[in-house]
């Protein structure tokens, strides 16, 4: 019985496509990953030698009343992007979720900020936010109200940064909601709606339950997405005023290339590891509970 011709493409050729991945996973993850950990417990700045320092990057982090301002900002920019997210996502899938003529050119639309450079858009809202010439003001100002500064306020300034970036990325999630929403059988809906539910009830007690998992899928990868909150804060506020709308991300990069503190920014770096990763294991361990309470 003869050998089948290329019978060693089975053994190599795997590894060929394989090996690129690998490669790109270890230089630029994995080996970066490990040495920011040893940087973290360095004093770097870009120029000399690190010098190994024991825990007082953390000890320092952990004593600044800067860093536990900061820290606020992170969780109250991630709180108002994922419910903003998630809100706003699922109500235009619901919007949009219909068969009529002309509706891909509003999923389009609507989609569009998303593929939207983060800069341009940011430089655009900065315009439109303006304090003199921005058109949102001007706007107010015409109905006869005094307008906000949105971006020059300590109290405005993060919140407004927030909101953008919600109304960037809604059209994301609501990609990720319509999915799930026409996954679900409408033979359900038209069964309750013929028993005499309304489409409050219907939506509340047949659309929502059955769309858990894309729900805890989208809020799963918002609360990730969160926390990488650097490309509209560098583009709007740069942090300010005051720090006002300073977070973990945006610190990392002021430490490790404005003040050239490069190990005091990995230990940053790594403290925004752990938060992220204990909020995941809350999300999935919520998941499991309310699932298993449907059930």
């Amino acid at each position: 019985m003869t050998q089948p011709p290329y019978r060693w493409h089975s053994k190599i050729t795997p590894w060929v496509f394989i090996i690129p991945t690998v490669i790109g996973l270890l230089v630029f993850r994995l080996i970066p990953i490990v040495s920011s950990l040893y940087l973290s417990f360095t004093d770097w700045n870009l120029l000399s030698s690190p010098v190994f320092i024991n825990m007082e990057n953390y000890q320092e982090l952990l004593s600044s009343e800067d860093f536990l301002g900061i820290v606020l900002n992170t969780f109250q920019f991630s709180l108002i992007y994922v419910v903003g997210s998630i809100v706003c996502g699922l109500a235009l899938a619901v919007l949009i979720n219909v068969r009529i003529k002309g509706i891909a050119f509003f999923r389009s639309a609507i989609y569009l900020p998303v593929v939207t450079s983060a800069v341009a858009v940011g430089i655009i809202w900065n315009w439109m936010l303006g304090p003199t010439y921005g058109l949102v003001n001007n706007l107010i100002e015409a109905i006869g109200l005094t307008p906000p500064y949105w971006l020059g306020d300590t109290r405005l300034a993060l919140n407004t940064v927030a909101s953008v970036q919600v109304w960037k990325m809604s059209g994301y999630y609501m990609i990720i909601f319509l999915a799930g929403l026409q996954g679900i059988n409408r033979d359900t809906l038209e069964s309750a709606r013929v028993d005499g539910a309304n489409a409050f009830q219907s939506f509340f007690r047949i659309t929502l339950p059955m769309l858990m998992p894309t729900l805890f899928f989208v809020l799963t990868i918002t609360i990730i997405d969160s926390f990488k909150n650097f490309e509209l804060i560098y583009a709007m506020t740069k942090g300010g005023p005051q720090n006002a709308s300073n977070t973990l991300v945006y610190d990392v990069y002021l430490n490790a290339f404005v003040y050239y503190r490069v190990g005091y920014a990995s230990a940053i770096a790594y403290i925004l590891l752990i938060f992220v990763g204990l909020m995941t294991i809350f999300n999935f361990y919520i998941k499991k509970h309310l699932v298993q309470s449907l059930d």
